[in-house]
């Protein structure tokens, strides 16, 4: 048995960060008996207040004792309850990582954090789930490094959560895309213009191919509307979430479940990592940049992810498409799946309940 029997997720509102913990926790409850007891939403401070409690005070909470961590919990703002002993508290991203931590700390439980969180690092928890391509100390025992992000992909339930999201719906026999679309970041340049030239020939392929489509919270609406232009009138269009009207809805898993091709665009490691975990071979749609010399010398930015990639292609979980992609070739094989066991989740599960 771990030194825990119940799993605390701390959530920063992120959907993509609070996936990655609940398939870490999902992943630990089903290899071993332990439980996830709760989510809890962390206080979202602003202004010079946040600066202080998030950049400043939380630096302390590693070196300091319980006292200090139960006083900075109280700062914050805080008031998540008693907790029994035996307790692991997960986080993901920078925003929740100081809560997780103190509230390990002040309770006397353990921590694990997703991604490594700045101010604090990751070595102040008792384990780190680290994407490779984000900065991580190999010499760290507890360090465990993915490949891409774990999630909460569970491949056996896409058939049945796809079989009632698309009630009515009958994908038997027939080729499905599901395209996932993210959006600019600090490191991505997601157009209009880009979208328009590099998802229009989609209208062309065969009509008996069906398409699903989903954007994310970072689309925006400027570039929803480009979707929208592009397929309303497209007979092969069976799905459609914009997320900029719909941001409370996460069709991915049941379009994972219907698919049998899958398109990413590559901003969005959570996507391409979800469909990878889903077992398709992506086909990975790139995406233009902005041009920042600095991230690239000090190997931060996009170019890190181009690493993940190019291991995902090394291992045949993905195919390069490009920024202009030949659809029709990607799409006429059968499907594209790689067979094989891939689940980051899984593995980091493992080897926290292996730590000793």
């Amino acid at each position: 048995m771990p030194g825990f029997k119940r799993v605390v997720i701390l959530s920063d509102g992120i959907r993509g960060h609070f996936h990655q913990s609940l398939g870490l926790a999902n992943w630990l409850e089903r290899l071993e008996e332990v439980r996830l007891e709760k989510v809890i939403e962390v206080p979202k401070l602003r202004g010079i207040r946040k600066f202080i409690m998030m950049k400043i005070l939380a630096g302390k909470i590693a070196s300091r004792d319980s006292n200090y961590s139960r006083q900075w919990l109280k700062n914050s703002g805080a008031s998540f309850g008693e907790f029994k002993p035996n307790t692991l508290f997960i986080s993901t991203g920078s925003s929740a990582a100081p809560f997780c931590l103190a509230l390990a700390k002040s309770t006397g439980n353990k921590a694990a954090v997703i991604m490594t969180p700045s101010v604090l690092g990751t070595k102040p928890f008792d384990f780190a789930v680290i994407p490779e391509h984000d900065q991580h100390d190999d010499n760290d025992k507890n360090i465990i490094v993915t490949l891409g992000a774990p999630n909460h992909i569970y491949r056996p339930d896409l058939k049945e959560e796809s079989k009632k999201f698309f009630a009515g719906k009958d994908f038997t026999n027939q080729k499905v895309i599901a395209l996932l679309i993210g959006g600019s970041d600090a490191n991505y340049n997601l157009t209009p213009d880009f979208i328009e030239k590099v998802l229009t020939p989609l209208r062309n392929i065969n009509h008996e191919t069906r398409i699903l489509i989903t954007t994310s919270r970072r689309t925006g609406r400027a570039v929803d509307d480009v979707i929208e232009k592009i397929f309303t009138d497209c007979k092969n269009i069976d799905y459609m979430l914009l997320a900029s009207r719909e941001p409370d809805v996460n069709p991915i898993p049941a379009m994972l479940g219907a698919a049998t091709h899958v398109l990413v665009s590559e901003d969005s490691v959570s996507m391409a990592s979800e469909s990878i975990t889903a077992g398709f071979r992506i086909g990975l749609i790139r995406v233009p940049r902005f041009n920042n010399f600095m991230k690239k010398l000090l190997g931060y930015g996009a170019s890190r992810f181009d690493d993940l990639f190019m291991k995902f292609q090394e291992k045949d979980l993905l195919l390069d498409l490009g920024r202009s992609p030949d659809y029709a070739k990607f799409i006429d094989t059968p499907e594209q799946k790689h067979g094989k066991n891939f689940n980051e989740a899984r593995r980091a599960a493992e080897c926290i309940l292996n730590m000793p």
